[in-house]
């Protein structure tokens, strides 16, 4: 863990030096749709990294077309870049996302014990679900030439435990469970220093050290879980991430690789 911690101070160090990313543009709506829904909008207008951040959102999604609920002071965004590579490799800034989201909230609140990611696309605290992320992409020929990671942070209240599907994490937020309150705007910058940071090391070094410090950071690895999609259902002990970002299950005969699922505990 000494080296998990290392990592984060390091970052935590650089958020205080600086405000905002070199190279990153950002737009600051009052109310949209969505912000992926506006990403989609700008993907032939704008031309760098952008980061697209909503006051409020009035027909927000989650995975799977998933309605997400966004109350008065949560966090909404999405980042729209312009990768041009393969669908594949794009697909693995999920991962790039989710550790720039527990860095950030580290950076927000010190404590970096509170925090776990699971398995696609979620951050914890406290082992509840408190933020999620959902990426779409636009291209051709196994291309993907736009990308938008949308996050979405439940900085101020959560969802009433009834709006979510039966056997899923309870949600959480950061006011409820911290007493840290922190503006829209202030997680902006802090999110989006941290995610300059991971883009980076995942452009200069791959992903093998992303994958091994999503590891550091990951829920209930060595233990027992559930994968379901819309017709299977995998349970086994959760080994590990590989490779090419699928979910890694020891079942009772064989390991199993998962490309995609809802996972349960």
């Amino acid at each position: 863990m000494r080296g998990l911690y290392g990592a984060v101070g390091e970052i935590f160090g650089k958020m205080k030096r600086e405000t905002w990313p070199a190279g990153y543009a950002r737009r600051v709506l009052d109310q949209v749709d969505s912000t992926n829904a506006e990403a989609i909008r700008l993907t032939r207008d704008v031309a760098g990294p952008t980061w697209i951040m909503a006051r409020k959102q009035t027909a927000a999604r989650g995975r799977r077309g998933r309605a997400w609920v966004m109350a008065k002071g949560n966090f909404a965004a999405t980042l729209l870049l312009h990768p041009g590579g393969p669908a594949d490799r794009v697909a693995l800034r999920s991962f790039v996302a989710a550790l720039s989201l527990f860095d950030a909230l580290v950076a927000v609140t010190g404590r970096a014990e509170s925090f776990a990611l699971k398995w696609p696309n979620d951050v914890l605290l406290h082992g509840g679900k408190l933020a999620g992320i959902l990426l779409e992409s636009a291209g051709s020929a196994g291309k993907a030439q736009h990308l938008m990671i949308g996050i979405g942070v439940n900085l101020v209240s959560a969802p009433s435990a009834e709006l979510v599907e039966p056997g899923s994490l309870r949600p959480v937020s950061l006011l409820e469970e911290t007493g840290i309150e922190v503006s829209q705007e202030d997680f902006l910058g802090h999110l989006a220093l941290a995610y300059a940071h991971w883009e980076d090391r995942f452009a200069t070094y791959g992903f093998e050290p992303v994958r091994q410090a999503w590891l550091a950071r990951a829920a209930r690895v060595g233990e027992v879980m559930t994968a379901r999609t819309g017709t299977t259902e995998t349970t086994g002990i959760f080994e590990t991430v590989d490779e090419t970002g699928h979910l890694v299950l020891k079942t009772r005969d064989r390991r199993q690789a998962i490309s995609a699922a809802d996972v349960f505990f």
